[in-house]
């Protein structure tokens, strides 16, 4: 290996050797029955999965029936992208979850007058093909894979990471707490979510390993308990619902407008460049060699999973904070266990009955288990920048970088409604605006700097 590769592998595990995060290597196989215990719940573990769909839906004032349709179509896409990066394209136990990004994207388009929901996903499915083709791996290399290179430096990946979770930090603990018409606002709400927090946190750390590796559903069962003690739930449109959904093409309309197209695009490019920091954390917990052909074969598919997602109905996906961060809880590495998860994806969301369930389960509980999940992955990005070697041009550009993605999340409504909507979405996404900055700034200040060195007291006492 050379001297580069050691640099990146030592800045960016989180144990210092990376070979000792996984109890459980990344091509090990496991019994059926850890599988699917482990596989459900890395499906669990999705809290955007459980989350967007439905705030999609009643954002648009769809009926049930639409917004299970929408469920449906979100773990169908999710769960092919996931068996493809288990077994196929990237070979490393990532699960594709919905992307935050083409939600808030989705959402703001949807709403404009000359917009609606036909032309926000006719214009997401254009830039869809786009992102594909820019992603296509010809001799192990693609257009997009150039950006791979960036993201081996840990000041950059790094801050991706920690970008990533400001981007949907929205959808935890706002989500958790919920609005003031919730039935469970905001005490019920609380209670059960720091119910599920509690389970799994006391399974984490001292329900040995066989309880840490089912510590997330352990959660949500204590959480939902609680939450149906104090508000109990109507499963009437369950029971009225058909068994199997049928994929539709373009269910809400299709239109196409460029400018639109441009704002999905640039949405779209974060999520790859969000994927690939990912990916090369779990390589390097895993002590795989993730080669620029293997990273083109990720991004692949990704973006073919967004094409199937515009067409059908559903959302975008990106490699999941919240599985990654099941992956450093459980120690469990296999990339059988993210096969195992796909398979239930695309079972459960094919199942109508399934997907309406999902309309009227508490999404505090769910929202709360994201929370820690999501603050495990953010301290990751912390501590890959705690090995870097600070000097005065590494800090302008990472703290201008991130005040600039952060920034755009408390600007004013009124403020951003006078603003043109491709700078109103480039703003509101962290990953777009702090990212695109920090690759311009260290590219200008730091590309002559010899690479950081990792800081070995920190690696040292990352393995206590």
């Amino acid at each position: 290996m050379g001297r580069s590769q050691d640099i990146s592998a030592a800045a960016t595990t989180t144990a210092g050797a990376p070979a000792s995060v996984f109890d459980v290597g990344i091509n090990e196989k496991l019994p059926l029955s850890q599988l699917a215990v482990l596989g459900l719940q890395n499906v669990f573990g999705m809290t955007g999965m459980f989350v967007f769909p439905g705030l999609l839906g009643r954002a648009f004032h769809l009926p049930d029936a639409q917004i299970a349709y929408l469920y449906g179509m979100t773990f169908l896409v999710c769960g092919i992208v996931t068996i493809l990066q288990s077994v196929l394209l990237l070979r490393l136990p990532i699960a594709q979850g919905p992307y935050a990004g083409s939600f808030g994207a989705l959402l703001t388009v949807g709403h404009l007058q000359a917009g609606g929901l036909g032309t926000a996903f006719g214009s997401f499915f254009a830039a869809s093909l786009v992102w594909c083709l820019l992603t296509v791996p010809i001799r192990g290399r693609s257009i997009a894979g150039l950006f791979a290179r960036h993201l081996r430096v840990p000041i950059i990946s790094g801050m991706m990471v920690m970008l990533i979770m400001v981007q949907i930090a929205s959808v935890a603990l706002p989500t958790w707490i919920g609005s003031r018409t919730s039935p469970g606002f905001p005490g019920v709400n609380l209670l059960s979510g720091a119910v599920a927090i509690a389970g799994i946190v006391v399974a984490m750390l001292w329900g040995g390993r066989r309880l840490r590796r089912i510590s997330i559903l352990l959660g949500l069962a204590l959480g939902t308990l609680c939450y149906i003690a104090f508000q109990p739930i109507s499963f009437a449109g369950i029971a009225a619902a058909p068994l199997v959904v049928a994929p539709r093409i373009f269910p809400f309309g299709f239109g196409v407008r460029p400018d639109l197209v441009v704002v999905f695009l640039l949405v779209l490019i974060p999520a790859g460049m969000g994927s690939m920091a990912l990916y090369q954390t779990v390589a390097e917990w895993g002590d795989e060699t993730l080669s620029p052909g293997r990273m083109s074969e990720g991004l692949f598919g990704v973006a073919l999973g967004s094409v199937v997602a515009a067409v059908c109905g559903g959302l975008s996906t990106i490699a999941y904070p919240d599985n990654i961060g099941i992956l450093r809880a459980t120690r469990v590495g296999s990339r059988f266990v993210t096969l195992t998860a796909g398979i239930f994806l695309i079972a459960l969301g094919s199942c109508v009955k399934f997907d309406m369930l999902l309309v009227v389960v508490p999404i505090p509980v769910i929202s709360a288990a994201a929370t820690l999940l999501f603050g495990i992955v953010f301290m990751h990005g912390v501590h890959i920048l705690a090995q870097v070697e600070w000097d005065d041009r590494r800090l302008i550009s990472t703290g201008l970088a991130f005040l600039v993605g952060l920034g755009g999340l408390f600007i004013s409504p009124d403020v951003m409604h006078a603003m043109p909507l491709l700078l109103q979405l480039v703003l509101q996404q962290p990953v777009i605006s702090g990212g695109l900055t920090l690759v311009v700034l260290h590219s200008l200040l730091c590309s002559t700097q010899p690479p950081a060195r990792p800081a070995t007291s920190a690696a040292t006492g990352a393995r206590h």
